[in-house]
């Protein structure tokens, strides 16, 4: 018998797929619906890492599950290949960024072929070409035309080191989504939007759509990050200035209650008031430059600026003082609240510290005697939040605060004070990047014309070659030949936009160019678009929630309007994948994560090797900077594709975290070769293909056939249920176990009849056909080496017959007076008065019924005998 060469096994089928191209995709086959699956493209950064090897084995195996289910299936790969890390590599190298980008992209390809992935090669894309980018600035200049894009100042998020402007998306806890030690600041700057906030209710509604296929703690971030508010906004006028503060607030009720007005440090009026008083300059810009979630933070200090203007309070005439604080933010509502302290735990807070007034509008009530408990403000330890009764509210006293929101906002509106409003935390996506490896903006600026989008026929805008990776500023600045144009309009000079575009452009719509990849005349038709759309399942990282997937919405239901795809969602069914973990080891004495070759594990402890230290140990999420990934090329070199393929998808469910083990990997290639064993050794068994005769089985043929069912089932179901492969792969190994007793205690001794044979031979197919999405490579062989042409990849999968899952022969408890006292091995149709004198017969239950009399005999079928004496 041969040994198990996952090597040389592997090479032979990856080149037997590639040069039978059997995973070429058509748009249509008849009599099959289509299934797209798809995992999100990676980045090009040179090198896969365990998390994109689980990601896109995951996908592997539903992609090859469902085309044996019988679905034409779309499985494409791609490359989110701009972004800054290649800019950084030509400042660093040398190198330009395409060179490099190609480079790496060519790695990473030849990587995913080690995994033994179907992907269709034939629709791979890449963002970076002008192929591709050309789209990115047709769509940019429709939904201009739409009024979808427009430009305008904005206080902007700007990353010091990528030296360009970052989404609140992009922005994690203050910091650079790219550089978790980098702080962002605040900065005023021309940007382009998309206006994202025009579907806004929509990408909210929409959640109806997904709630069945999407995990509710994606829909839940989605729905935060969108924010929506039902409120009323109010007009105050500003006394030192012929204008109205539009003030938004969800709590009207307590408008008779404010004592003080604030305004946002980046909201508008900031920049008139700094010219009438320019020493608050520093201190304003100390506070646009502090984090956003630090600055509205419960318990941390607030902190304010007082402007020495005042506005007039619409429904009571109070004068009050305008305040600039830290703790209100321009990205909600209008950038100004009205504080009623009294009320609101903040302004509590803010007034306490400030020394400003404090009015109650809203007395709460006693529990017990239902009756108003009037409170003095200058008793106040803490707000009042609560509802209660209405006070030093003019008319609308005595009245429950519930209702005087309604009626507040009634009266409100009468005297056009302001109106009922709805507003949304989501602001508009600033897409302009100050970097050169992007999509350039296909704006141009002419003196006679304004700002004007570059004519179709002249896209794509090439990125151009004669620039300076200096590190400073952005590279597109230093090229004249690029930056000088001619406008499309009237023929004069124009300057070209040298910003390119937010990198999550590429993405957003990424999924629809695979459905139609060479189409030079559009992004993708419609009707290939149509075909494939939406993408039945998606899988990717949480992570992702409210930047990838929420503008990849917005996209698709722009291109919709656009007349170019009919769905509403970009992907019906989400998976997302949890981390991969792995054992970190920090050294204490040396400040740093060590590398696991640089540890020796003493049972539960770990030592650094060089000096004896003992090193903390701790299971976390794998990356660079902890110096715990691993490399999965180093892993399929050393034990296969097709074990680290199995080891993945039966360490943990996808959705969980996967606790990397090496002991795993191995227990995982131990199954593998008694598979292999199993049927090499056993070959001269396996030649029978004739039909099973069903009426001819022993008890022991028949347990295996139920068994070999009952697995088929088990492992259909357990995909089917939200991909629990891990339990699918148990239930494998528990049929294999079977299979091996079968072999020794049935296979060449007297038991052996004329079906025993034909019933191995089944059983060991249907697990190579049931193991083939996990471990391709190998069941091929396996297939081969079984007498079959062709591989598994365009095999029909197993189907289970429930009779043949539930067993003929059952045991039934026999009970005297409820007693437990034998068991009876009958057949299912056994009659009851047969199953009642079998019962009787039992040695055990004689002992217990001689010299008493027989009250009566209960038998339930299939289940218990309870024999009642006395």
């Amino acid at each position: 018998m041969r040994d198990y060469s996952f090597n040389l096994i592997e090479q032979k089928w990856q080149q037997k797929w590639k040069e039978e191209n059997i995973f070429k995709t058509k748009d249509k086959v008849e009599g099959k619906e289509n299934y797209y699956v798809l995992e999100m493209l990676p980045y090009p950064s040179g090198k896969l890492h365990v998390g994109h090897a689980r990601n896109y084995t995951i996908g592997d195996v539903i992609a090859r599950y469902k085309r044996m289910k019988g679905y034409n299936v779309l499985h494409p790969m791609g490359w989110d290949s701009f972004g800054l890390p290649a800019e950084n590599a030509a400042i660093q190298n040398g190198v330009h960024p395409a060179i490099w980008t190609k480079s790496n992209i060519e790695n990473m390809n030849r990587q995913l072929k080690m995994i033994g992935l179907s992907y269709d090669w034939d629709r791979e894309i890449a963002s970076y070409t002008p192929e591709y980018y050309k789209w990115n600035q047709w769509i940019f200049k429709k939904m201009f035309e739409m009024g979808l894009v427009y430009k305008k100042k904005s206080t902007v998020n700007w990353c010091p080191d990528c030296q360009t402007v970052l989404a609140n998306e992009q922005v994690e806890d203050g910091m650079c989504w790219r550089h978790s030690k980098t702080l962002v600041m605040q900065k005023d700057l021309e940007q382009w939007f998309f206006k994202i906030t025009d579907y806004a209710e929509e990408l909210l509604e929409g959640h109806k759509e997904l709630e069945k296929g999407w995990p509710e703690k994606v829909l839940t971030m989605q729905r935060n990050w969108i924010g929506k508010s039902i409120g009323t906004e109010v007009n105050f006028k500003i006394v030192e200035r012929e204008e109205n503060l539009a003030v938004f607030t969800t709590r009207v009720e307590t408008l008779f209650g404010v004592s003080y007005a604030v305004i946002a440090p980046e909201h508008p009026l900031v920049e008139e008031i700094m010219k009438i008083n320019p020493t608050i300059k520093d201190a304003i810009s100390i506070m646009k430059n502090t984090d956003m979630i630090e600055r509205t933070a419960e318990g941390k200090e607030k902190n304010g600026i007082k402007t020495g203007w005042h506005v007039i309070n619409p429904v009571n005439g109070d004068k009050v003082e305008l305040w600039i604080a830290d703790y209100v933010l321009m990205n909600y509502g209008t950038g100004a609240v009205m504080a009623v302290p009294a009320h609101d735990e903040r302004d509590f807070t803010f007034a306490k510290k400030y020394n400003l007034p404090i009015k109650v509008v809203i007395n709460p009530i006693d529990k017990e005697s239902k009756k108003e408990v009037v409170i003095n403000s200058s008793d106040m330890k803490n707000a009042f939040v609560g509802s209660g009764i209405m006070t030093n509210s003019s008319e609308f006293n005595g009245i429950n605060s519930k209702t005087a929101l309604e009626k507040i906002a009634d009266f409100v509106e009468l005297k056009e004070f302001g109106k009922r409003t709805t507003k949304y935390r989501l602001k508009d996506w600033g897409v302009s990047r100050q970097r050169y490896w992007g999509t350039p903006i296909p704006a141009l600026y002419c003196e006679k014309c304004g700002v004007v989008m570059e004519k179709e026929e002249n896209l794509p805008i090439i990125l151009p070659t004669d620039v300076e990776f200096s590190g400073n500023g952005n590279p597109l600045e230093t090229s004249e030949s690029f930056k000088n144009s001619i406008c499309p309009c009237c023929g004069g000079p124009a300057r070209r936009d040298t910003d390119t575009m937010d990198t999550f452009v590429d993405s957003s719509w990424y999924f629809l160019r695979y459905c139609d990849p060479k189409n030079l005349n559009l992004p993708f038709s419609k009707e290939k678009a149509d075909a494939w759309s939406p993408v039945d399942q998606y899988i990717g990282g949480v992570e992702h929630a409210v930047m990838h997937l929420l503008y990849s919405r917005f996209f698709s239901k722009v291109l919709r309007d656009m007349g170019l795809l009919s769905s509403n969602e970009p992907f019906k069914r989400l998976l997302t994948q949890g981390m991969v973990l792995g054992p970190s080891y920090y050294s204490a004495d040396e400040n740093r994560f060590l590398y696991p070759e640089e540890v020796e594990l003493k049972g539960s402890t770990a030592i650094l090797k060089t000096t004896g230290e003992e090193i903390q140990i701790k299971i976390e999420k794998m990356s660079k900077s902890k110096n715990n990934g691993v490399d999965p090329e180093i892993m399929i070199n050393k034990y296969g594709a097709d074990t680290t393929r199995l080891f993945i998808m039966f360490a943990a469910p996808p959705e969980r975290e996967l606790e990397w083990n090496e002991n795993g990997l191995a227990g995982a290639a131990r199954f593998l070769n008694k598979i292999w064993r199993l049927v090499l050794e056993n070959k001269e068994h396996l030649t029978d293909v004739s039909l099973i005769d069903y009426s001819k089985l022993t008890k022991e043929d028949k347990a295996l056939v139920r068994k070999l069912h009952q697995t088929i089932k088990k492992v259909t179901e357990s995909i089917e249920a939200d991909y629990h492969f891990n339990t699918s792969i148990a239930a494998t190994m528990e049929l294999l176990n079977e299979m091996q007793d079968y072999r020794t205690q049935i296979l060449g001794t007297e038991k052996e009849t004329a079906e025993s044979k034909k019933i191995f031979r089944e059983a060991m197919v249907n697990v190579v056909v049931m193991l083939s999405p996990f471990t391709p490579h190998f069941c091929d062989e396996l297939w081969e080496e079984m007498g079959n042409k062709g591989t598994l990849f365009s095999q029909a999968w197993p189907m289970y017959k429930e009779e043949l899952t539930i067993a003929d022969e059952i045991s039934i408890a026999v009970q005297v007076n409820g007693k437990l006292r034998g068991t009876l091995d009958v057949e299912r149709t056994t009659p009851k008065d047969e199953v009642e004198a079998k019962a009787l017969e039992i040695e055990n239950v004689k002992k217990f019924i001689e010299g008493q009399t027989v009250v009566k005999v209960i038998v339930v079928p299939g289940k218990i005998v309870n024999i009642v004496v006395k």
